[in-house]
C-alpha cells in the first residue's frame, strides 16, 4: 500500500475538516421555506431545573429588561430583575417571567401564526441562545428580541 505525499494528505485534511465543520454549523439551525431558522432534529429537551439570564428587548411588549431566571419543575421559582425595567416586572407581575420551554412556545406559536420572522440561535448543546420574533413586519413595536446567556443546567 503506497502513502500519499505530505501535501496531499494535508489538501485532504483540510477538505474533510472544512466538511465536518459545515456539517456542524447545519446542525444548529435550519431554514424553512420561508427563511425563518427553525430548530435541527436533534431538538434541545428543556431539563427540570436550571438557571439562565434573560435581556428581552424590542417593541412596546411588558417583558422588558434583564432577569435572572431559576427554574425548578419546569417554573420559575426565582426571578431577580438585574435592571430597573425588570425589577419593574418582576414586582409588578413576576408571573410573566419566562421559562426558557415559555420563550420556545412563543417561537413556536409565531411561526404556526406564520409571524414575517420567526427564528433562533442555538449552542452548541441546543438551547437557544437568540429568539427574534416580528409578527408583522410593516407594525410598530411588534417584535420581540430574547438574548439567554450564563445557562447552566441545575446539577442532578
Amino acid at each position: 500500500m503506497t502513502s500519499a505525499p505530505p501535501r496531499a494528505r494535508a489538501l485532504s485534511v483540510a477538505v474533510l475538516c472544512a466538511a465536518l465543520l459545515s456539517a456542524m454549523v447545519g446542525c444548529g439551525t435550519e431554514d424553512d421555506s420561508n427563511g425563518r431558522t427553525a430548530a435541527s432534529s436533534a431538538a434541545w429537551k428543556e431539563p427540570a431545573a436550571y438557571t439562565y439570564t434573560l435581556e428581552s428587548t424590542m417593541g412596546e411588549r411588558s417583558l422588558l429588561g434583564k432577569f435572572r431566571i431559576t427554574v425548578r419543575n419546569g417554573e420559575v421559582t426565582k426571578a431577580v430583575g438585574l435592571d430597573d425595567s425588570a425589577r419593574r416586572l418582576v414586582k409588578r407581575s413576576p408571573d410573566q417571567v419566562p421559562t426558557i420551554g415559555d420563550l420556545l412556545a412563543e417561537l413556536h406559536q409565531a411561526r404556526e401564526e406564520n409571524a414575517d420572522k420567526a427564528e433562533a440561535e442555538y449552542a452548541a448543546d441546543g438551547h437557544p441562545v437568540k429568539i427574534s420574533l416580528d409578527w408583522l413586519e410593516d407594525a410598530i413595536d411588534d417584535e420581540a428580541l430574547y438574548v439567554i446567556t450564563d445557562y447552566e443546567p441545575a446539577d442532578k
